[in-house]
């Protein structure tokens, strides 16, 4: 079944794109080709194959969480240009009432 140019045109609203009569017509092939090579793919994909996000495993590249000592609030202060009640001082961008 081929998309129409009203098929696009609710999918564009469901979207909220806005599309002219001109891109609704060039864009309606170019969905049902996609529509087709993703039938196509799923139709390969039996139901022995699992379902995955990336074609290669992917392992976690994250570093382990550990304590470690750091520098104590007065050190790290030390080199701010104002401090105040142990915090870094920076100018008021926003209004009282934002």
């Amino acid at each position: 079944m081929a998309l129409t140019p009203q098929d696009v045109a609710r999918l564009a609203g469901l979207a909220r794109i806005d599309l002219t009569d001109k891109e609704l017509t060039r864009l309606a092939p170019q969905l049902d080709a996609v529509l087709d090579a993703v039938t196509s793919v799923s139709q390969v994909a039996g139901a022995e194959i699992e379902p995955t996000s990336h074609a290669l495993p992917l392992t976690n590249v994250f570093r382990a969480d550990e304590v470690k000592p750091s520098m104590s609030p007065a050190q790290v202060l030390s080199g701010a240009p104002a401090a105040e009640d142990g915090r870094f001082r920076v100018p008021r961008i926003l209004d009282e009432e934002a």
